[in-house]
């Protein structure tokens, strides 16, 4: 597995077994000591056994400890370079100093993003650049923060003209699925992938002959379950003052920008061309200096 293992751990540990959640708050305690122990040293601070430490690697898609073990000294090695150690772990309280503050935000969310890029699948990636310049209708569902990351995308999708919009309103979502055919594509951003509007506008989309795309940091929830293809985002510790979610839309942004670039690169003369006509349409509501 690419670096980026820590993000995967740290948004599946809550859906994992008792003895396999162990294992993993072990790592997360320290990845760096886990990096160096043994299998049977890691094991024993878990309370568990060799044979639950080899069952937690594969379950991450390790193929022995060894592998993981490898991971998790390239993780930490890159985030000791980056200077992320300050922020990582680290919840902000309300007598931190500012600069103390936003230098903790700026080491977690350039982890956030760095681990998203290691996880997220370019072929996924391609695939579904492939779908939206084919699609017929592109549809963008979301709720919330995860509804305006959306609706930026469908935003930049129109701008160079491609038949895109978004909801965030649970009945102007499930009608506008319902409508869909095959050959139409909609993307359901969802953070924690447990939103019931986004789950129900994929599910009747899907229904309908239409491919059906999930961007969420849980890739074991139920909007990932329900989607045809999964484009994976790190996810971002819950603390007091700072929303997961929140910070989340930072590697939602970056997927779909990912996603956007892709779209542009195989629509490029189209794409310039609109671009310059959208600048000459606004140039008349632009300040001069």
């Amino acid at each position: 597995m690419t670096p980026g293992a820590l993000g995967r751990i740290e948004s599946e540990l809550p859906s994992l077994p008792e003895a396999l959640r162990r294992v993993g708050e072990v790592i997360l305690e320290d990845p760096a000591e886990a990096a160096r122990s043994t299998i049977i040293a890691l094991a024993e601070r878990a309370g568990s056994s060799p044979a639950t430490v080899t069952r937690f690697c594969r379950a991450f898609g390790f193929a022995g400890y060894a592998d993981l073990r490898v991971a998790l000294a390239t993780e930490t090695g890159r985030a000791a370079q980056a200077g992320w150690g300050a922020g990582v772990g680290h919840a902000i309280g309300p007598d931190d100093p500012l600069d103390s503050a936003i230098k903790i935000m700026a080491a977690a969310d350039t982890r956030l993003i760095q681990d998203t890029a290691a996880q997220v699948d370019p072929d996924t990636v391609g695939q579904v650049a492939d779908l939206v310049v084919e699609a017929r209708k592109i549809l963008l569902v979301g709720v919330s923060t995860s509804g305006n990351v959306a609706a930026m995308l469908a935003g930049r999708l129109r701008r160079i003209g491609l038949p895109c919009w978004s909801t965030s309103d649970a009945h102007e979502a499930l009608s506008d699925s319902a409508l869909l055919t095959e050959g139409d594509v909609v993307l359901g951003v969802s953070h924690r992938g447990r939103t019931r509007e986004v789950i129900e506008a994929l599910a009747e989309a899907g229904s309908q002959g239409a491919t059906t795309v999930a961007v969420t940091s849980f890739a074991r929830s139920p909007v990932a379950e329900v989607a045809d293809l999964l484009l994976a985002t790190a996810a971002s510790p819950e603390t007091p003052l700072r929303l997961g979610g929140l910070a989340a839309a930072h590697a939602q942004l970056f997927v779909l920008d990912a996603v956007y670039v892709a779209v542009a690169q195989r629509t490029h003369e189209r794409t310039s061309q609109a671009f310059a006509r959208t600048i000459r349409a606004v140039e008349s509501h632009r300040v001069e200096r």
